[in-house]
């Protein structure tokens, strides 16, 4: 059922299975370095105004995809082409959202290679291979497996997702450089800029496709039975469709204040947005430093093969339709 209409029979998985193999996919660290991007270049006002603005946008405009993606059993493909856009709408929006999911596996998968050199002292080459080859057998079984992988590392996933920002409240580090923080191109009194802030939305709007992604999943979703399996249906539906963006959006956040955290540590601007940089210091806050080696290259080892397990899958589909 990967290229067509998600027959019912194949729908056999709890609602909350379904989400939470779809919620798997939003443990991408690209979100943070978004987030500490938006920072370092229109300062704290204008992105925090900015990450608000498409967070906001990204849940409204996800919530009628992840709908009737659910309710029909159909991907993006099938949806363009049932919404009016025809056939050759239907291809051209396959082709946008494979390049989307081409060139999101190739950032978080540079992300990782990144970590592995910069804390394994693996070459890049040999880092970008293994990143290529190790979601091959976690794909290829579709659904199923991915599924399986989603649900036995998303416990692990969440602690080390909390854990760093628990460990700086314990720790007592102060916010109010983050709060303060002027970006390169901020100019004036450091208020929001509205010409600024349209620009660092234009590059969050960048996550506009990975709704594609959510309800390649959330098409399996099965047909409520009774109230309960209702209720249940519509949490998993907007928890896992467009509630992805309150997490993107919250993960973007985290990012923006880890940028100014270790760019204040003396960390120059052009490494400051490198994620495995921003946590490895946020785990030394707390943490001797061996032991947040240890948790900052496993976290991002995790983090960056669940989301492209879900990038291989879903680019795989929409390539093959287009």
């Amino acid at each position: 059922f990967a290229l067509r209409f998600t027959a019912y029979r194949a729908r056999k998985w709890p609602s909350l299975r379904v989400a939470n193999t779809a919620i798997g996919s939003i443990s991408f660290l690209a979100l943070e370095a978004i987030g500490g991007a938006m920072t370092l270049t229109y300062g704290f006002n204008n992105a925090i105004a900015a990450i608000l603005i498409v967070g906001a946008v990204l849940f409204i405009t996800g919530l009628p995809i992840s709908y009737h993606s659910a309710k029909s059993g159909v991907d993006i493909d099938l949806l363009t082409r049932g919404a009016g856009f025809g056939y050759l709408g239907s291809t051209v929006t396959s082709l946008i959202y494979a390049s989307f999911t081409f060139i999101f596996f190739a950032l978080e998968a540079a992300i990782l290679s990144q970590a592995l050199e910069y804390c394994l002292g693996l070459p890049l080459e040999i880092g970008y291979l293994l990143n290529a080859l190790l979601v091959i057998p976690l794909v290829t079984h579709g659904f199923a497996r991915i599924g399986a992988f989603q649900k036995w590392t998303q416990p692990l996933w969440i602690v080390l997702q909390i854990l760093p920002f628990a460990g700086l409240i314990w720790a007592g580090v102060d916010i109010l450089p983050w709060l303060e923080h002027r970006g390169v191109l901020q100019t004036g009194e450091g208020g929001i800029d509205l010409v600024m802030v349209a620009a660092a939305t234009g590059i969050g709007f960048a996550l506009i496709a990975q709704i594609g992604e959510q309800v390649d999943f959330l098409r399996f979703l099965p047909k409520p039975q009774t109230r309960h399996d209702r209720l249940s249906w519509w949490f998993a539906l907007i928890s896992a469709g467009p509630g992805w963006a309150v997490i993107g959006t919250l993960k973007m956040l985290a990012g923006s204040f880890l940028t100014v955290l270790i760019l204040n540590a003396g960390i120059p601007a052009e490494a400051a947005i490198e994620p495995t940089k921003m946590y490895l210091a946020a785990y030394e806050q707390f943490l001797p430093p061996e032991t947040a080696l240890v948790l900052t290259i496993g976290f991002v080892i995790l983090a960056q093969l669940k989301i492209n397990v879900t990038n291989a899958y879903a680019g795989s589909i929409a390539w093959s339709n287009f």
